[in-house]
């Protein structure tokens, strides 16, 4: 391979006395090599061609400086928030590498961060004792937040700060929620027992339905899961908690007061009742009265399947073929249906009888042989 000098000098001693064909049978080229050299160097001299060569050169290093500082730029914007903390810097610096495969040393200069904190690794232990017993002391003491629980594991021997605790208290999330709003009824979460005559469990639920004009309604009904007679069927455009102890209060002063309540659980939807179960007056109402109240789990409607199966029979025998005009028409219908339901219409789980005649037989079918059986609820 020539330089430019070299193929300027040859061309001037062909130019002079040699023949071409002589200057290329030399040189061991062909005639149309000779030709490019003419057309790439022909008629400069040796002292142009260099300096053509130094501004080639400075071109290059131009467009190189062009390029990293174009890159640099880039990799700024690729990191659009400020890192402030060393464990946020050196994930900048590994994001930067493998985005645009640079090295650790380049992508640490376009950040402005010492390499010596890039490639720092902590000798510190996981404290995954510390963090153990934390988890079982905030799963024992829900309310308590770091600072009571940093106390704790003092008295216990524990010797942490208090500035580390707190990184591994929120990196646990053990934070506590704050309480907002009223307070609410949580009832017991014990498991149901199958109740054994009248009056020991009721059931209650909410069943919306609308009129034809297309404005909704609600429809509290109270069952007694034993009987299944229905207690109460109300139906009203708004029920509130109020009303819900008020009505619950004239069913026991017609029959007589239960020693368990099971409705769904408190985070209700609105369109199921809202917290029309979980109000300040159910709370004071079920503390008063002495009644214990039960709430299923969320997401098991089955738990409370007396109410939901009689909910079925509702909807499938009297709402489904009744088109609803106005508030007072939808309260005679379900009266009328419920004094059928509990007085006419037989039933498959108490061995064909009635819900009435259930509750004035002394010697009846327990829900288990129902169950036992293969009757369906309602």
């Amino acid at each position: 391979m020539f330089s430019e000098e070299q193929l300027i000098l040859i061309l001037k001693e062909q130019a002079a006395v040699v023949p071409t064909a002589d200057v290329c049978r030399r040189l061991r080229v062909s005639s149309a090599t000779r030709y490019k050299w003419n057309a790439k160097v022909g008629g400069l001299e040796v002292s142009k061609a260099k300096r053509l060569q130094q501004l080639e050169d400075e071109i290059a290093k131009l467009k190189k400086l062009l390029v990293e500082a174009m890159l640099d730029n880039a990799m700024l914007k690729e990191i659009t928030v400020k890192k402030v903390v060393p464990f946020a810097r050196r994930e900048a610096v590994a994001h930067l590498e493998q985005v645009f495969e640079v090295s650790q040393r380049r992508a640490s200069n376009v950040l402005g961060v010492d390499r010596t904190m890039v490639r720092y690794r902590s000798r510190r232990g996981d404290d995954g004792a510390i963090r153990e017993r934390m988890r079982g002391l905030a799963a024992e003491r829900r309310r308590f937040g770091y600072r009571r629980l940093h106390w704790l594991l003092g008295r216990e021997g524990s010797m942490i700060n208090h500035k580390k605790f707190r990184p591994l208290y929120r990196e646990e999330r053990l934070q506590v929620r704050r309480r907002g709003g009223r307070k609410r009824a949580l009832g017991t979460r014990a498991p149901m027992t199958i109740p054994q005559g009248g009056n020991q469990r009721w059931s209650l639920d909410f069943v919306s339905d609308a009129f034809a004009c297309g404005r909704r309604f609600r429809i509290f009904a109270v069952v007694d899961d034993f009987t299944r007679e229905c207690v109460r069927l109300i139906a009203d455009t708004s029920i509130s908690g109020l009303r819900v102890a008020r009505e619950l209060d004239w069913a026991i002063a017609e029959r007589a007061r239960p020693a368990m309540i099971v409705s769904d659980n408190p985070v209700l939807s609105e369109v199921e009742g809202g917290t029309k179960l979980t109000s300040m007056a159910i709370l004071r109402w079920s503390k008063e009265r002495n009644v214990e109240w039960h709430h299923i789990a969320r997401g098991k409607p089955q738990q409370n399947g007396f109410i939901e199966s009689f909910n079925a029979r509702v909807r499938d025998e009297c709402l489904n073929k009744t088109i609803f005009t106005s508030l007072p028409q939808a309260e005679s219908v379900l009266t009328a249906w419920r004094h059928d339901y509990n007085y006419h219409r037989p039933h498959s789980g108490p061995g064909n009888m009635t819900p009435g005649e259930m509750a004035a037989s002394p010697v009846v079918t327990t829900p288990a042989d129902a169950h036992q059986s293969g009757n369906r609820l309602y």
